[in-house]
Protein backbone atom coordinates (compact mmCIF):
# COMPACT_ATOMS: atom_id res chain seq x y z
CA UNK A 1 0.00 0.00 0.00
CA UNK A 2 1.65 3.75 -0.76
CA UNK A 3 2.19 6.33 1.67
CA UNK A 4 0.11 9.02 1.99
CA UNK A 5 0.87 12.02 3.06
CA UNK A 6 -0.94 14.95 4.03
CA UNK A 7 -0.68 18.26 2.33
CA UNK A 8 1.04 19.66 5.84
CA UNK A 9 4.16 17.12 4.81
CA UNK A 10 3.90 17.81 1.12
CA UNK A 11 4.71 21.60 1.59
CA UNK A 12 7.12 20.62 4.19
CA UNK A 13 8.69 19.11 1.50
CA UNK A 14 8.79 21.53 -1.20
CA UNK A 15 10.61 23.85 1.39
CA UNK A 16 12.62 21.21 1.94
CA UNK A 17 13.43 20.92 -1.56
CA UNK A 18 13.83 24.87 -2.12
CA UNK A 19 16.41 25.12 1.20
CA UNK A 20 18.12 22.64 -0.85
CA UNK A 21 18.26 23.98 -3.73
CA UNK A 22 19.52 27.01 -2.22
CA UNK A 23 22.22 25.32 -0.08
CA UNK A 24 23.68 24.23 -3.64
CA UNK A 25 23.14 27.36 -5.16
CA UNK A 26 25.37 29.25 -2.23
CA UNK A 27 28.18 26.67 -2.26
CA UNK A 28 28.22 26.73 -6.22
CA UNK A 29 28.45 30.45 -5.73
CA UNK A 30 31.97 29.71 -3.11
CA UNK A 31 33.45 27.46 -6.32
CA UNK A 32 33.29 30.47 -8.55
CA UNK A 33 34.15 33.07 -5.97
CA UNK A 34 37.36 30.84 -5.20
CA UNK A 35 37.71 30.55 -9.16
CA UNK A 36 37.61 34.49 -9.68
CA UNK A 37 39.32 35.43 -6.59
CA UNK A 38 42.57 32.84 -8.02
CA UNK A 39 42.11 33.75 -11.69
CA UNK A 40 40.52 37.00 -13.12
CA UNK A 41 38.44 36.78 -16.34
CA UNK A 42 36.14 34.28 -13.97
CA UNK A 43 33.71 36.90 -13.05
CA UNK A 44 30.90 36.00 -15.80
CA UNK A 45 30.30 32.92 -14.00
CA UNK A 46 30.44 33.97 -10.67
CA UNK A 47 27.51 37.12 -11.96
CA UNK A 48 25.32 34.26 -13.39
CA UNK A 49 25.81 31.92 -10.10
CA UNK A 50 24.61 35.50 -8.48
CA UNK A 51 21.50 36.01 -10.55
CA UNK A 52 20.82 32.47 -9.57
CA UNK A 53 21.29 32.16 -5.97
CA UNK A 54 19.50 35.50 -6.00
CA UNK A 55 16.29 33.90 -8.18
CA UNK A 56 16.20 30.21 -5.96
CA UNK A 57 16.28 32.75 -2.98
CA UNK A 58 12.77 34.40 -4.12
CA UNK A 59 11.34 30.88 -5.02
CA UNK A 60 12.52 29.81 -1.42
CA UNK A 61 10.37 32.82 0.00
CA UNK A 62 7.45 31.91 -2.30
CA UNK A 63 7.26 28.31 -1.42
CA UNK A 64 7.90 29.17 2.45
CA UNK A 65 4.98 31.73 2.08
CA UNK A 66 2.66 29.33 0.03
CA UNK A 67 3.56 26.31 2.64
CA UNK A 68 2.38 29.03 5.58
CA UNK A 69 -1.01 30.25 4.40
CA UNK A 70 -2.72 27.72 2.54
CA UNK A 71 -0.96 25.08 4.11
CA UNK A 72 -1.35 26.18 7.63
CA UNK A 73 2.34 25.34 8.55
CA UNK A 74 4.91 28.01 10.57
CA UNK A 75 5.44 31.29 9.62
CA UNK A 76 9.07 30.38 10.57
CA UNK A 77 10.64 29.64 7.45
CA UNK A 78 8.96 32.30 6.14
CA UNK A 79 10.84 34.95 8.13
CA UNK A 80 14.32 32.40 7.37
CA UNK A 81 13.38 33.09 3.66
CA UNK A 82 12.55 36.55 3.73
CA UNK A 83 16.27 37.22 5.93
CA UNK A 84 18.26 35.50 3.63
CA UNK A 85 16.79 36.92 0.81
CA UNK A 86 17.67 40.30 2.31
CA UNK A 87 20.85 38.62 2.77
CA UNK A 88 21.36 37.97 -0.92
CA UNK A 89 20.20 41.29 -2.03
CA UNK A 90 23.32 43.13 0.23
CA UNK A 91 25.40 40.04 -1.42
CA UNK A 92 24.40 41.78 -4.92
CA UNK A 93 25.03 44.80 -3.59
CA UNK A 94 28.10 44.49 -1.56
CA UNK A 95 29.80 42.52 -4.82
CA UNK A 96 28.62 44.87 -7.53
CA UNK A 97 30.48 47.46 -5.62
CA UNK A 98 33.50 45.31 -5.15
CA UNK A 99 33.67 45.40 -1.23
CA UNK A 100 35.19 42.03 -0.36
CA UNK A 101 36.21 42.86 2.88
CA UNK A 102 32.60 42.42 3.60
CA UNK A 103 31.54 40.93 0.46
CA UNK A 104 33.63 37.47 1.31
CA UNK A 105 32.40 36.58 5.03
CA UNK A 106 28.96 37.32 4.46
CA UNK A 107 28.85 34.76 1.67
CA UNK A 108 30.45 32.06 4.09
CA UNK A 109 27.71 33.11 6.69
CA UNK A 110 25.18 32.90 4.01
CA UNK A 111 26.28 29.35 3.48
CA UNK A 112 26.48 28.65 6.87
CA UNK A 113 22.44 29.85 7.76
CA UNK A 114 21.48 27.41 4.44
CA UNK A 115 23.48 24.53 6.18
CA UNK A 116 22.18 25.30 9.52
CA UNK A 117 18.38 25.60 8.14
CA UNK A 118 18.88 22.59 5.84
CA UNK A 119 19.76 20.28 9.10
CA UNK A 120 17.03 22.10 11.20
CA UNK A 121 14.44 20.77 8.44
CA UNK A 122 15.24 17.00 7.91
CA UNK A 123 12.14 14.78 9.57
CA UNK A 124 12.82 14.37 13.16
CA UNK A 125 15.89 16.33 13.65
CA UNK A 126 13.89 18.55 16.47
CA UNK A 127 12.51 15.54 17.78
CA UNK A 128 15.96 14.03 18.22
CA UNK A 129 16.92 17.15 19.54
CA UNK A 130 14.90 17.32 22.47
CA UNK A 131 14.81 13.49 23.70
CA UNK A 132 18.86 14.54 24.10
CA UNK A 133 18.17 17.10 26.35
Amino acid sequence: MPMRTTTKQGTLMFVRAAVSLQTVAVFVQAVTAGLVLSSPGRGALHSAGAYTVFVVALVHLVVAALAWRPGGGSPRPVLYAAGFLGLTLAQVALGIAHVKALHVPLGVLMFGLSVVQLVWMRPGFRARLATTS
